[in-house]
């Protein structure tokens, strides 16, 4: 079990630092990967971006994500699934245009400090959050970081099911994680803190970290 996300990103940093990451940047998902992420940034010397996607939440567990919005704006889904389990199109319809709001917020808090698709090739690029669950946030953040030929993608994240982590895997990517479950709870119960974050605290710790990006 993790302190809080500081000591889970100081656990993770160890881990990343015996990888050969010739140019490391670390990319941050908001809210609580910007605190993992930046214990890792200070141990790699590296710079750190934030990248935004928004995921969309089952409608009687919004924990609990059926799709994302990627960071360009566009939507990554399993239509069958969404189907499946009952989810009827005009009610799909509604939840993304939620997340689609909230994405839209929060890529303007975050806007000066957000990684450029030109920074991302023949970067080495090791991206961050505080633990999967279904993984379709992190999925739509490794399929864009892909358009634009980062030399690797190295997810890293406290914990996460070991179906998701299978599943990071097909899209050709390095997977560091530390908790690896078969059988998984939510992430939070693999805390002692873990509290809601808000965007002004976020934006605290990417701004102590070293190499922060802020554009002016």
């Amino acid at each position: 079990m993790f302190d809080d996300r500081i000591h889970a990103g100081k656990m993770l940093a160890e881990q990343l630092a015996a990888h050969s990451l010739k140019k490391p940047y670390i990319v941050a998902v908001p809210r609580g990967g910007i605190a993992v992420a930046s214990p890792i940034a200070a141990e790699l010397q590296a710079k750190m971006g934030i990248l935004v996607a928004k995921k969309i939440g089952h409608p009687l567990n919004p924990k609990i994500a059926i799709g994302a919005i990627m960071p360009d704006g566009s939507l990554i889904h399993d239509n069958q699934y969404v189907t499946s389990i009952g989810v009827k199109q005009e009610n799909f319809d509604q939840l993304v245009a939620e997340a689609r709001k909230v994405f839209e917020e929060r890529s303007k808090i975050y806007e000066t400090m957000l990684i450029k698709n030109h920074e991302v090739k023949d970067r080495d690029i090791v991206l961050v959050d505080d633990g999967i669950a279904t993984g379709y946030t992190m999925l739509a953040s490794v399929k864009w970081l892909k358009k634009w030929n980062p030399t690797s993608i190295t997810v890293a994240v406290p914990v996460a099911p070991t179906d998701t982590i299978n599943g990071l895997l097909k899209e050709h990517v390095e997977v560091v994680c530390i908790g690896k479950r078969d059988v998984y709870a939510a992430v939070g119960s693999y805390y002692k803190d873990f509290k809601d974050m808000t965007d002004r605290e976020a934006l605290e710790y990417h701004r102590l970290a070293p190499g922060s990006i802020v554009r002016v």
